[in-house]
């Protein structure tokens, strides 16, 4: 059976260069601009790029908000990249005031030592997970988010301290860093995220 993906368009993300990797392992996707079909889907990828603020602007605007919590409550396949997964959360010091999708109990931190943003490759540790293997993964981000509960975390990464890299709960997996990025790691971890 054909995988049947939506990528969500909420004004920020860089959805053509996930829709071409996509592309080059041989899948189909439709990037959707308004939710009324989200539910047809099998899987679902929201990328974010920017500011918490912004992006959590563009989800409610749009009216993905609430079908974005009822699909990650089913079984629906999902995948949320860098700000996509950090709105999975309660709140960002990036954008106070604003909250987020709430669908996890935690907060996202800015990185207080290095150069901010960080933007480069990087190492991946993976936890226990099917999907998260260990490789350079290529990141740009000045903030990174931390669960209350650890045991979402599927992998971490370090930068002058140890920081999630990815979470992982049933259906849902989401990633700090850019898969579509990430050269033959990027690839392949779209290849598992599909067959997994």
């Amino acid at each position: 059976m054909d995988d049947n993906i939506a990528i969500i368009d909420i004004g920020s993300g860089n959805l053509q260069s996930v829709q071409k990797v996509l592309k080059y392992l041989g899948k189909d996707s439709e990037i959707i601009v308004t939710p009324e079909k989200i539910s047809k889907f099998d899987k679902v990828i929201l990328p974010g790029v920017g500011n918490f603020g912004k992006v959590m602007e563009g989800i409610r605007s749009r009216g993905f908000e609430t079908p974005i919590k009822e699909i990650i409550n089913q079984n629906t396949k999902f995948l949320g990249i860098c700000v996509g997964m950090q709105v999975l959360f309660e709140s960002s010091d990036e954008s106070p005031g604003c909250p987020g999708l709430c669908s996890f109990k935690g907060k996202v931190l800015k990185f207080q030592k290095g150069k901010i943003p960080q933007i480069g490759w990087n190492l991946l540790e993976p936890r226990e997970s099917k999907i998260i293997s260990k490789g350079y993964v290529y990141y740009v981000n000045s903030y990174y988010v931390q669960p209350e509960n650890e045991s979402l975390i599927s992998a971490t990464s370090d930068y002058y301290g140890e920081f999630t890299g990815a979470i992982q709960f049933k259906n849902l997996t989401a990633v700090q860093f850019h898969p579509e990025k990430s050269g033959e790691y990027g690839i392949e971890f779209y290849r598992r995220w599909l067959s997994c």
